[in-house]
């Protein structure tokens, strides 16, 4: 009986702990949703959301064509900065209504 209880107990204890790791992985891959970014050369914020993204899915294909997709935040800062380049002179239609 206390070998079953034992047993129980460190499922319970390993599953607490498994957890948190599974939730901060899900975090991760998720982490360019609804994000906010500072673009230094336009010193302005964007918010990253799902018209954002699709821009940028759209600029990757034109300038990386061919390349395996990397999402915004894994690109390095030169890279980033050539895309908020870019959406500076392609802005939505809708950008200056407020």
């Amino acid at each position: 009986m206390k070998k079953g209880i034992r047993f129980l107990s460190s499922l319970l204890l390993a599953g607490a702990m498994v957890v948190p790791v599974a939730m901060q992985a899900r975090d991760d891959h998720d982490h360019d949703k609804d994000h906010r970014y500072y673009d230094r050369d336009h010193h302005d914020y964007h918010n990253w959301d799902a018209r954002e993204d699709q821009r940028y899915r759209s600029w990757y294909g034109e300038h990386y064509n061919g390349r395996d997709y990397r999402d915004y935040g894994r690109l390095n800062r030169r890279d980033q900065q050539a895309y908020w380049n870019w959406r500076h002179s392609h802005p939505d239609r809708d950008d200056d209504r407020h």
